[in-house]
């Protein structure tokens, strides 16, 4: 007789995780830390939105942050520098410093999907590095129990995240609930928090309706916990990214109860839109069931994103063209392209922001930049536009 089958998943699942930690070893060992490279003149002049010979003259006259000078004259900045060059030449203007101001309301955008391979965590992760990066103060969230976004910015969910340490410490419905600041970590990324996830997450689609069940007259309802949580930390925050899990359970329900906007990705391919077709028919209904119960149903803003998309793909394309008819502005401008640098880049568990323009061929790694940057520019004006700034 075979093994039985929860036995023999187990084994897989060990060995599995053991060679994983044992590669995370091999290229971060246990004194290392991540750590995000320094950016040139040229990124950090594109990412301010000033010009090179500007920098180049502050450099020169001793104002501001003091770059790396390289003994071939290029000026390095750490993302220290940068954020203090905001500083610097913002002046409390508010123009290169675009945190909230008095009166704007926090930003909490749900990524969502529950199809495999639409590009979700590729998606979050890009977008909160991107606003991080361009001066906003970020927290992401990871609610995939897989914990992929986790992964990406330094935290392998089976060693680093212990018990009672995702959003479900924060969450949980008994004595042990903890504050959400507690669950709370920094990244490499200046400006951008983590709440990492696991497989602990799991324990909230089980403890839900138990807690339904005995829930009494008065007491609030599960689908307003995240924002109850979020709303400990808002004054920190100025958009919080959240990852929401592939699945449509209680904690992307939360998850889309809690959140200001939602985003939608999707691959365009029929089986990907069919699949999504059948996500949105799914959402409206439980949506609607959690309205008449009292949840807030309004959104600033709703949008899908394609992804992965290949130009030189026919079907692709014509796929794109059906999704624009149907939604119109409802599918974003820009497509994210499908893209070997963003795939190349991942092996090492690194974003295209993290690595630097030289480990490709230039071609490549510009295409995928000016593709991830089109994208998250045009949700960073939907925030914007959210805020009434021009």
């Amino acid at each position: 007789m075979g093994e039985a089958i929860h036995t023999l998943i187990a084994g897989h699942a060990r060995d599995l995780s053991e060679r994983l930690h044992a590669h995370r070893m091999k290229l971060f060992p246990p004194s290392a830390t991540k750590t995000l490279r320094k950016f040139t003149s040229g990124e950090v002049a594109r990412l301010i939105g000033v010009n090179d010979g500007y920098l180049r003259h502050l450099s020169l006259d001793g104002k501001g942050p003091s770059p790396e000078v390289t003994p071939s004259g290029r000026r390095l900045y750490s993302i220290e520098d940068v954020r203090a060059l905001r500083a610097f030449l913002d002046g409390g203007s508010g123009k290169y410093m675009p945190t909230r101001r008095p009166g704007e309301p926090l930003q909490v955008i749900a990524v969502a999907n529950f199809k495999g391979g639409s590009g979700k965590t590729t998606t979050a992760a890009h977008l909160a590095q991107y606003l991080a990066l361009h001066g906003y103060r970020v927290l992401a969230v990871d609610l995939d129990p897989q914990a992929s976004l986790s992964a990406l910015h330094g935290y392998q969910p089976e060693f680093d995240i212990g018990e009672n340490q995702t959003l479900f410490g924060a969450l949980r419905y008994d004595a042990e609930r903890r504050p959400l600041e507690e669950v709370i970590r920094p990244t490499y990324f200046p400006g951008l928090d983590l709440i990492p996830g696991n497989i602990e997450l799991m324990e909230y689609e089980h403890e839900t309706p138990r807690a339904m069940l005995a829930r009494k007259k008065g007491e609030g309802f599960f689908f307003t916990r995240i924002a109850e949580a979020l709303a400990t930390v808002e004054s920190r925050y100025d958009v919080v990214v959240i990852d929401c899990p592939p699945q449509l359970g209680y904690l992307t329900l939360s998850a889309l109860c809690a959140a200001t906007s939602v985003l939608v990705t999707v691959h365009p391919q029929m089986l990907d839109v069919m699949s999504m077709c059948q996500f949105l028919l799914m959402t409206s209904q439980l949506m609607s069931t959690l309205a008449d119960a009292g949840a807030r149903m309004s959104y600033d803003w709703m949008r899908y994103l394609v992804t992965r998309y290949e130009p030189g793909d026919g079907p692709q394309n014509q796929m794109v063209s059906f999704m624009r008819s149907m939604f119109g502005e409802y599918v974003l401008n820009y497509p994210m392209l499908k893209s070997t640098a963003i795939a190349d880049a991942g092996i090492t568990k690194q974003t295209l922001y993290e690595v630097s323009r030289e480990q490709f061929t230039r071609q490549t790694y510009d295409r995928a930049i000016e593709a991830l940057d089109q994208v998250n520019g045009e949700i960073e004006g939907l925030i914007r536009s959210t805020w009434r700034r021009d």
